[in-house]
Protein backbone atom coordinates (compact mmCIF):
# COMPACT_ATOMS: atom_id res chain seq x y z
CA UNK A 1 0.00 0.00 0.00
CA UNK A 2 1.18 3.33 -1.04
CA UNK A 3 -0.30 6.70 -0.14
CA UNK A 4 1.17 10.41 -1.25
CA UNK A 5 1.14 13.00 1.13
CA UNK A 6 1.74 17.24 0.80
CA UNK A 7 1.89 18.67 4.40
CA UNK A 8 1.29 22.64 4.39
CA UNK A 9 4.81 23.91 5.40
CA UNK A 10 5.01 24.82 9.38
CA UNK A 11 6.91 28.25 8.43
CA UNK A 12 3.33 29.26 7.38
CA UNK A 13 2.05 29.03 10.50
CA UNK A 14 3.42 32.52 12.42
CA UNK A 15 1.93 32.43 16.37
CA UNK A 16 2.93 28.42 16.24
CA UNK A 17 6.16 29.00 15.00
CA UNK A 18 7.00 31.84 17.20
CA UNK A 19 5.67 29.23 20.09
CA UNK A 20 8.31 26.95 19.09
CA UNK A 21 11.23 30.06 19.41
CA UNK A 22 10.40 31.23 22.62
CA UNK A 23 10.29 27.17 24.06
CA UNK A 24 13.61 27.01 22.35
CA UNK A 25 12.80 23.73 21.07
CA UNK A 26 15.64 21.82 19.67
CA UNK A 27 13.06 19.18 17.74
CA UNK A 28 11.93 21.82 15.27
CA UNK A 29 15.72 23.15 14.31
CA UNK A 30 15.88 22.35 10.50
CA UNK A 31 11.87 22.71 10.13
CA UNK A 32 12.04 26.94 9.69
CA UNK A 33 14.02 29.23 9.74
CA UNK A 34 13.92 31.87 12.33
CA UNK A 35 14.82 35.86 10.54
CA UNK A 36 15.18 38.94 12.68
CA UNK A 37 14.74 42.26 10.92
CA UNK A 38 15.87 44.57 13.48
CA UNK A 39 19.27 42.64 13.57
CA UNK A 40 19.50 41.14 9.75
CA UNK A 41 20.15 37.87 10.93
CA UNK A 42 18.44 34.37 10.71
CA UNK A 43 19.01 31.48 13.18
CA UNK A 44 17.35 28.00 14.25
CA UNK A 45 14.39 28.12 15.80
CA UNK A 46 16.27 27.14 19.41
CA UNK A 47 18.92 29.74 19.19
CA UNK A 48 20.11 30.50 22.99
CA UNK A 49 20.37 34.35 21.84
CA UNK A 50 17.41 36.56 23.53
CA UNK A 51 13.90 35.71 22.24
CA UNK A 52 13.12 38.26 19.61
CA UNK A 53 9.70 40.84 19.64
CA UNK A 54 7.09 39.15 17.53
CA UNK A 55 6.90 41.98 15.62
CA UNK A 56 10.79 41.83 14.43
CA UNK A 57 10.25 38.09 13.64
CA UNK A 58 9.57 36.25 10.18
CA UNK A 59 9.84 32.96 9.17
CA UNK A 60 10.57 30.47 5.99
CA UNK A 61 10.82 27.55 5.12
CA UNK A 62 14.81 27.52 3.77
CA UNK A 63 17.90 29.45 4.21
CA UNK A 64 17.74 29.93 0.69
CA UNK A 65 14.67 32.15 1.36
CA UNK A 66 16.32 34.12 4.27
CA UNK A 67 19.28 34.88 2.40
CA UNK A 68 17.24 35.90 -0.68
CA UNK A 69 15.54 38.76 1.74
CA UNK A 70 18.91 39.90 3.08
CA UNK A 71 19.44 37.96 5.92
CA UNK A 72 22.50 36.70 7.07
CA UNK A 73 23.42 33.13 9.07
CA UNK A 74 23.48 33.15 12.90
CA UNK A 75 27.02 32.50 13.67
CA UNK A 76 26.38 31.55 17.02
CA UNK A 77 23.43 28.96 16.38
CA UNK A 78 24.88 27.73 12.73
CA UNK A 79 21.21 27.46 11.50
CA UNK A 80 22.69 25.32 8.61
CA UNK A 81 24.47 22.89 10.88
CA UNK A 82 21.03 20.87 11.93
CA UNK A 83 18.91 17.89 11.02
CA UNK A 84 16.97 18.83 7.17
CA UNK A 85 13.80 19.16 6.76
CA UNK A 86 11.07 15.81 7.51
CA UNK A 87 9.05 18.22 4.66
CA UNK A 88 11.73 16.72 1.94
CA UNK A 89 10.26 13.11 2.73
CA UNK A 90 7.20 13.45 4.19
CA UNK A 91 5.61 15.66 0.99
CA UNK A 92 5.17 14.51 -2.56
CA UNK A 93 5.24 17.59 -4.39
CA UNK A 94 7.68 18.88 -6.99
CA UNK A 95 9.01 21.22 -3.90
CA UNK A 96 10.05 18.34 -2.31
CA UNK A 97 11.58 16.52 -5.41
CA UNK A 98 13.73 18.99 -6.42
CA UNK A 99 14.89 19.83 -3.00
CA UNK A 100 16.01 16.03 -2.45
CA UNK A 101 17.94 16.57 -5.95
CA UNK A 102 19.17 20.09 -5.31
CA UNK A 103 20.96 18.34 -1.64
CA UNK A 104 22.48 15.70 -4.26
CA UNK A 105 24.29 18.51 -5.87
CA UNK A 106 22.64 18.19 -9.28
CA UNK A 107 22.85 21.89 -9.95
CA UNK A 108 26.47 21.99 -9.61
CA UNK A 109 26.99 18.65 -11.95
CA UNK A 110 24.05 19.49 -14.30
CA UNK A 111 22.56 23.34 -14.11
CA UNK A 112 19.54 24.31 -13.64
CA UNK A 113 18.94 23.04 -17.10
CA UNK A 114 19.38 19.63 -15.64
CA UNK A 115 17.46 19.62 -12.54
CA UNK A 116 14.40 20.74 -14.53
CA UNK A 117 14.89 18.10 -17.02
CA UNK A 118 14.87 15.33 -14.27
CA UNK A 119 11.68 16.47 -12.77
CA UNK A 120 9.85 16.63 -16.02
CA UNK A 121 9.21 20.45 -16.14
CA UNK A 122 10.67 23.77 -17.60
CA UNK A 123 13.18 26.15 -16.02
CA UNK A 124 10.59 28.11 -16.02
CA UNK A 125 7.94 26.73 -14.32
CA UNK A 126 10.18 24.79 -11.83
CA UNK A 127 11.02 28.23 -10.90
CA UNK A 128 7.96 29.64 -10.30
CA UNK A 129 6.94 26.58 -8.38
CA UNK A 130 9.91 26.59 -5.73
CA UNK A 131 10.06 30.81 -5.62
CA UNK A 132 5.88 30.32 -4.53
CA UNK A 133 6.76 27.03 -2.04
CA UNK A 134 10.08 27.92 -1.06
CA UNK A 135 10.77 31.62 -1.23
CA UNK A 136 13.84 31.10 -3.60
CA UNK A 137 14.41 29.41 -6.85
CA UNK A 138 16.86 27.00 -8.15
CA UNK A 139 19.95 28.79 -8.40
CA UNK A 140 19.58 30.33 -5.11
CA UNK A 141 18.54 27.13 -3.04
CA UNK A 142 22.04 25.80 -4.41
CA UNK A 143 23.91 28.67 -3.55
CA UNK A 144 22.77 28.44 0.21
CA UNK A 145 23.84 24.51 -0.45
CA UNK A 146 27.05 25.12 -1.60
CA UNK A 147 27.68 28.03 1.00
CA UNK A 148 27.26 25.43 3.84
CA UNK A 149 29.01 22.86 1.83
CA UNK A 150 32.07 25.59 1.96
CA UNK A 151 31.91 25.92 5.56
CA UNK A 152 31.83 22.12 6.08
CA UNK A 153 35.16 22.42 3.95
CA UNK A 154 36.81 25.20 5.90
CA UNK A 155 36.05 24.18 9.13
CA UNK A 156 37.24 20.67 9.00
CA UNK A 157 39.82 20.10 6.01
CA UNK A 158 43.34 21.60 5.02
CA UNK A 159 42.15 22.78 1.46
CA UNK A 160 43.60 25.54 0.20
CA UNK A 161 40.85 28.49 0.18
CA UNK A 162 41.47 28.31 -3.35
CA UNK A 163 40.10 24.58 -3.68
CA UNK A 164 37.66 24.75 -1.23
CA UNK A 165 35.87 26.96 -4.02
CA UNK A 166 35.45 24.56 -6.55
CA UNK A 167 35.16 21.84 -4.59
CA UNK A 168 32.16 23.14 -2.82
CA UNK A 169 31.22 23.76 -6.34
CA UNK A 170 31.68 27.38 -7.25
CA UNK A 171 32.56 28.77 -10.70
CA UNK A 172 34.95 31.42 -9.63
CA UNK A 173 36.82 32.33 -6.29
CA UNK A 174 35.17 35.68 -5.95
CA UNK A 175 31.72 33.97 -6.65
CA UNK A 176 33.17 31.94 -3.39
CA UNK A 177 34.40 34.52 -1.10
CA UNK A 178 30.92 37.12 -2.20
CA UNK A 179 28.75 33.93 -1.14
CA UNK A 180 30.69 33.64 2.05
CA UNK A 181 30.86 37.41 3.29
CA UNK A 182 26.78 37.22 2.13
CA UNK A 183 25.44 34.05 4.02
CA UNK A 184 27.93 34.12 7.02
CA UNK A 185 29.16 37.78 7.29
CA UNK A 186 32.53 36.99 7.35
CA UNK A 187 35.37 36.04 5.17
CA UNK A 188 36.37 32.38 4.06
CA UNK A 189 40.02 33.15 5.89
CA UNK A 190 37.98 34.48 9.17
CA UNK A 191 35.55 31.30 9.22
CA UNK A 192 38.88 29.33 9.23
CA UNK A 193 40.74 31.49 11.76
CA UNK A 194 37.88 31.16 13.87
CA UNK A 195 37.79 27.24 13.65
CA UNK A 196 41.33 26.45 14.36
CA UNK A 197 40.80 28.92 17.47
CA UNK A 198 37.65 26.08 18.72
CA UNK A 199 40.27 23.59 17.56
CA UNK A 200 37.46 21.67 14.92
CA UNK A 201 39.48 20.92 12.80
CA UNK A 202 41.88 17.35 13.31
CA UNK A 203 45.49 17.36 12.89
CA UNK A 204 45.60 14.06 10.18
CA UNK A 205 42.99 15.53 8.24
CA UNK A 206 44.14 15.61 4.24
CA UNK A 207 42.91 16.65 1.36
CA UNK A 208 40.54 13.30 0.74
CA UNK A 209 39.98 12.63 4.81
CA UNK A 210 37.21 14.38 6.71
CA UNK A 211 35.32 13.34 9.73
CA UNK A 212 31.71 15.28 10.57
CA UNK A 213 29.54 15.51 12.76
CA UNK A 214 25.84 14.79 10.98
CA UNK A 215 22.92 16.21 13.70
CA UNK A 216 19.52 14.03 14.46
CA UNK A 217 16.35 14.39 16.12
CA UNK A 218 16.44 12.25 19.14
CA UNK A 219 15.45 9.37 19.81
CA UNK A 220 17.33 7.49 17.57
CA UNK A 221 17.54 3.97 17.38
CA UNK A 222 20.83 2.87 15.99
CA UNK A 223 20.92 -0.56 17.08
CA UNK A 224 18.31 -1.40 14.99
CA UNK A 225 19.83 0.43 11.64
CA UNK A 226 22.91 -1.57 12.27
CA UNK A 227 21.31 -4.31 12.72
CA UNK A 228 19.47 -4.07 9.42
CA UNK A 229 22.52 -2.93 7.40
CA UNK A 230 24.63 -6.61 8.98
CA UNK A 231 21.79 -8.87 7.81
CA UNK A 232 22.01 -7.66 4.16
CA UNK A 233 25.72 -6.59 4.18
CA UNK A 234 27.65 -7.45 0.60
CA UNK A 235 30.83 -8.70 1.56
CA UNK A 236 33.60 -6.49 0.24
CA UNK A 237 31.17 -3.99 -0.40
CA UNK A 238 30.07 -3.35 3.47
CA UNK A 239 31.12 -4.00 6.95
CA UNK A 240 29.37 -3.83 9.55
CA UNK A 241 30.22 -3.94 13.71
CA UNK A 242 28.65 -3.83 16.56
CA UNK A 243 29.28 -0.01 16.91
CA UNK A 244 29.21 1.19 12.99
CA UNK A 245 28.63 0.70 9.34
CA UNK A 246 31.28 1.12 6.57
CA UNK A 247 30.78 0.84 2.46
CA UNK A 248 32.10 2.46 -0.63
CA UNK A 249 30.44 4.83 -2.60
CA UNK A 250 30.56 5.26 -6.72
CA UNK A 251 29.93 9.04 -7.20
CA UNK A 252 29.99 11.42 -9.18
CA UNK A 253 33.80 12.82 -9.71
CA UNK A 254 35.45 9.53 -8.39
CA UNK A 255 34.60 6.90 -5.30
CA UNK A 256 34.71 7.09 -1.69
CA UNK A 257 34.37 5.01 1.67
CA UNK A 258 32.50 6.21 4.42
CA UNK A 259 32.33 4.78 8.05
CA UNK A 260 29.31 5.34 10.46
CA UNK A 261 29.66 5.30 13.98
CA UNK A 262 26.39 6.48 15.98
CA UNK A 263 27.24 8.73 19.12
CA UNK A 264 24.56 9.67 21.87
CA UNK A 265 23.78 13.29 20.15
CA UNK A 266 25.37 13.03 16.75
CA UNK A 267 26.62 10.36 13.78
CA UNK A 268 30.24 10.28 13.32
CA UNK A 269 30.96 10.41 9.65
CA UNK A 270 34.60 9.18 8.51
CA UNK A 271 34.84 10.55 4.33
CA UNK A 272 37.80 8.96 2.61
CA UNK A 273 36.62 10.78 -1.02
CA UNK A 274 38.67 10.50 -4.62
CA UNK A 275 37.49 13.81 -5.06
CA UNK A 276 35.79 16.27 -2.24
CA UNK A 277 33.61 18.07 -4.96
CA UNK A 278 31.68 14.78 -4.08
CA UNK A 279 31.68 15.90 -0.77
CA UNK A 280 27.90 17.59 -0.08
CA UNK A 281 26.17 14.40 -2.17
CA UNK A 282 28.01 12.09 -0.22
CA UNK A 283 26.33 13.97 2.85
CA UNK A 284 23.34 14.38 1.75
CA UNK A 285 23.08 10.09 0.56
CA UNK A 286 24.34 8.97 4.21
CA UNK A 287 21.67 11.16 5.74
CA UNK A 288 19.18 9.56 3.98
CA UNK A 289 20.48 5.95 4.69
CA UNK A 290 19.70 6.82 7.89
CA UNK A 291 16.61 8.49 7.54
CA UNK A 292 18.68 11.32 10.04
CA UNK A 293 15.94 14.03 8.93
CA UNK A 294 13.10 12.19 10.36
CA UNK A 295 10.38 13.57 12.95
CA UNK A 296 10.12 10.64 15.65
CA UNK A 297 8.29 13.17 17.72
CA UNK A 298 5.65 13.63 14.77
CA UNK A 299 5.84 9.24 14.02
CA UNK A 300 5.35 8.43 18.39
CA UNK A 301 2.16 10.42 18.41
CA UNK A 302 0.70 8.77 15.67
CA UNK A 303 2.05 5.40 15.89
CA UNK A 304 2.06 5.15 20.26
CA UNK A 305 -2.00 6.33 19.74
CA UNK A 306 -2.88 2.96 18.07
CA UNK A 307 -3.22 0.23 21.27
CA UNK A 308 -1.46 -2.75 19.23
CA UNK A 309 1.59 -0.71 18.56
CA UNK A 310 1.89 1.19 21.81
CA UNK A 311 3.94 -1.18 23.43
CA UNK A 312 6.50 -1.85 20.67
CA UNK A 313 6.27 2.16 20.19
CA UNK A 314 7.33 2.51 23.84
CA UNK A 315 10.42 -0.31 23.55
CA UNK A 316 11.93 1.14 20.15
CA UNK A 317 11.65 4.68 20.60
CA UNK A 318 13.06 6.82 17.65
CA UNK A 319 12.86 4.09 15.26
CA UNK A 320 14.18 5.11 11.29
CA UNK A 321 13.49 3.62 8.06
CA UNK A 322 17.24 2.30 6.33
CA UNK A 323 17.18 4.60 2.90
CA UNK A 324 19.44 3.95 -0.03
CA UNK A 325 22.53 5.74 -1.10
CA UNK A 326 21.99 4.55 -4.91
CA UNK A 327 18.78 4.15 -6.54
CA UNK A 328 20.00 1.92 -9.37
CA UNK A 329 22.20 -0.14 -6.64
CA UNK A 330 18.97 -0.61 -4.29
CA UNK A 331 16.57 -1.94 -7.05
CA UNK A 332 18.90 -4.69 -8.13
CA UNK A 333 19.88 -5.14 -4.43
CA UNK A 334 15.99 -5.98 -3.62
CA UNK A 335 15.62 -8.03 -6.87
CA UNK A 336 18.82 -9.82 -6.24
CA UNK A 337 18.48 -10.77 -2.62
CA UNK A 338 21.26 -13.25 -1.68
CA UNK A 339 22.75 -13.25 -5.18
CA UNK A 340 24.01 -10.36 -5.11
CA UNK A 341 27.88 -11.37 -6.82
CA UNK A 342 29.69 -8.03 -5.33
CA UNK A 343 33.19 -9.75 -7.53
CA UNK A 344 31.45 -8.00 -10.59
CA UNK A 345 32.48 -4.69 -8.96
CA UNK A 346 35.59 -2.79 -9.68
CA UNK A 347 38.04 -2.97 -6.97
CA UNK A 348 39.30 -0.01 -4.51
CA UNK A 349 41.69 0.61 -2.37
CA UNK A 350 41.24 -1.43 1.09
CA UNK A 351 40.02 1.14 3.43
CA UNK A 352 37.78 0.85 6.58
CA UNK A 353 37.48 -3.25 5.84
CA UNK A 354 35.60 -2.89 2.32
CA UNK A 355 37.22 -3.50 -0.91
CA UNK A 356 34.85 -3.24 -4.16
CA UNK A 357 32.29 -0.98 -5.90
CA UNK A 358 28.51 -2.34 -5.64
CA UNK A 359 28.86 -3.64 -9.89
CA UNK A 360 27.18 -1.35 -12.15
CA UNK A 361 24.08 -1.79 -13.94
CA UNK A 362 25.70 -2.34 -17.01
CA UNK A 363 27.77 -4.60 -15.46
CA UNK A 364 25.23 -7.00 -14.25
CA UNK A 365 23.50 -6.63 -17.59
CA UNK A 366 26.12 -8.32 -18.95
CA UNK A 367 27.17 -10.82 -16.71
CA UNK A 368 25.05 -11.13 -13.66
CA UNK A 369 22.10 -13.84 -13.02
CA UNK A 370 20.04 -14.11 -16.52
CA UNK A 371 16.52 -13.72 -13.78
CA UNK A 372 17.56 -9.39 -13.80
CA UNK A 373 19.46 -8.70 -16.54
CA UNK A 374 16.29 -6.96 -18.62
CA UNK A 375 16.00 -4.43 -15.25
CA UNK A 376 19.79 -4.38 -14.94
CA UNK A 377 19.96 -3.69 -18.82
CA UNK A 378 17.12 -1.01 -18.22
CA UNK A 379 18.76 0.86 -16.29
CA UNK A 380 22.51 0.92 -17.85
CA UNK A 381 20.66 2.52 -20.99
CA UNK A 382 18.29 5.24 -19.70
CA UNK A 383 14.98 3.51 -20.15
CA UNK A 384 14.77 3.04 -16.19
CA UNK A 385 15.88 5.89 -13.99
CA UNK A 386 15.49 5.19 -10.27
CA UNK A 387 16.30 8.54 -8.49
CA UNK A 388 15.61 10.63 -5.33
CA UNK A 389 13.76 13.11 -7.68
CA UNK A 390 11.46 10.68 -9.13
CA UNK A 391 7.23 10.86 -8.69
CA UNK A 392 6.84 8.25 -6.59
CA UNK A 393 3.46 7.36 -9.14
CA UNK A 394 5.71 7.03 -11.77
CA UNK A 395 8.28 5.32 -10.63
CA UNK A 396 5.91 2.91 -9.62
CA UNK A 397 3.93 2.44 -12.67
CA UNK A 398 7.57 2.39 -14.65
CA UNK A 399 8.74 -0.41 -12.20
CA UNK A 400 5.91 -2.50 -12.67
CA UNK A 401 5.86 -2.82 -16.47
CA UNK A 402 9.06 -4.20 -15.93
CA UNK A 403 8.27 -8.41 -16.00
CA UNK A 404 11.17 -8.78 -13.25
CA UNK A 405 9.46 -6.18 -10.27
CA UNK A 406 6.21 -6.99 -8.34
CA UNK A 407 4.62 -4.72 -6.23
CA UNK A 408 6.13 -5.26 -3.50
CA UNK A 409 9.65 -4.81 -5.21
CA UNK A 410 8.54 -1.20 -6.63
CA UNK A 411 7.11 -0.37 -3.08
CA UNK A 412 10.13 -1.40 -1.38
CA UNK A 413 12.18 0.62 -3.63
CA UNK A 414 10.00 3.53 -3.17
CA UNK A 415 10.32 3.38 0.44
CA UNK A 416 13.76 3.31 0.68
CA UNK A 417 14.90 5.77 -2.54
CA UNK A 418 12.23 8.01 -2.22
CA UNK A 419 12.01 8.04 1.29
CA UNK A 420 8.03 7.57 1.05
CA UNK A 421 7.27 7.59 4.91
CA UNK A 422 3.54 6.36 4.00
CA UNK A 423 4.21 2.41 1.99
CA UNK A 424 2.78 -0.40 3.98
CA UNK A 425 4.40 -3.48 2.49
CA UNK A 426 1.13 -5.18 3.10
CA UNK A 427 2.31 -8.45 0.91
CA UNK A 428 5.44 -9.14 3.18
CA UNK A 429 5.53 -12.45 4.75
CA UNK A 430 7.60 -11.24 8.00
CA UNK A 431 5.69 -8.07 8.53
CA UNK A 432 2.45 -10.10 8.44
CA UNK A 433 4.26 -12.47 11.03
CA UNK A 434 5.03 -9.44 13.09
CA UNK A 435 1.30 -7.80 12.55
CA UNK A 436 0.28 -11.51 14.30
CA UNK A 437 2.22 -11.00 16.86
CA UNK A 438 0.91 -7.89 18.08
CA UNK A 439 -2.61 -9.26 18.02
CA UNK A 440 -2.84 -6.90 14.55
CA UNK A 441 -5.64 -9.16 12.34
CA UNK A 442 -6.43 -6.72 9.33
CA UNK A 443 -2.57 -4.66 8.41
CA UNK A 444 -4.47 -2.67 5.67
CA UNK A 445 -7.65 -1.37 7.21
CA UNK A 446 -5.21 -0.67 10.61
CA UNK A 447 -2.75 0.72 8.51
CA UNK A 448 -5.59 4.18 8.26
CA UNK A 449 -4.99 4.95 11.50
CA UNK A 450 -0.69 4.91 10.85
CA UNK A 451 -1.16 7.71 8.05
CA UNK A 452 1.34 9.51 7.28
CA UNK A 453 3.69 7.18 9.16
CA UNK A 454 2.95 3.83 7.69
CA UNK A 455 6.59 3.11 6.50
CA UNK A 456 7.48 3.39 9.74
CA UNK A 457 4.77 1.39 11.08
CA UNK A 458 6.25 -1.34 9.20
CA UNK A 459 9.44 -1.44 10.43
CA UNK A 460 7.95 -1.90 13.76
CA UNK A 461 6.04 -4.67 12.51
CA UNK A 462 9.36 -6.25 10.76
CA UNK A 463 10.85 -6.04 14.78
CA UNK A 464 7.98 -7.46 17.00
CA UNK A 465 8.43 -10.19 13.95
CA UNK A 466 12.42 -10.22 15.07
Amino acid sequence: MVTTTEAPGLWRDAERCYRVVTARDPRFDGQFIMAVRTTGIYCRPSCPASTPKVQNVRFYPTSAAAQANGFRACRRCLPDAVPGSPDWNLRADLAARAMRLISDGTVEREGVPGLARRLGYSERQLGRVLTAELGAGPLALARAHRAHSARLLIELSGLPLTDVAFAAGFSSVRQFNETIREVFATTPSQLRAASLRRGRREADQGATRLSLRLPFRPPFDAAGLLRFFADRAVPGVEDVTDTSYARTLRLAHGTGVVRLTPEPDHVRCELHLADLRDLSSVVSRVRRLLDLDADPAAVTRVLGADPALAPVVRAVPGIRVPGSVDGEELLLRALLGRDVTAVLGDEVPAEAGVTRLFPTAAQIAAAGPPSVRGVAAALAEGRLDVHVGRDAADLRAELLACPEVDAWTADYVLMRVLGAPDVLLTGDAALGRGAAALGIKDVADRARRWTPWCSYAGMYLWRANA
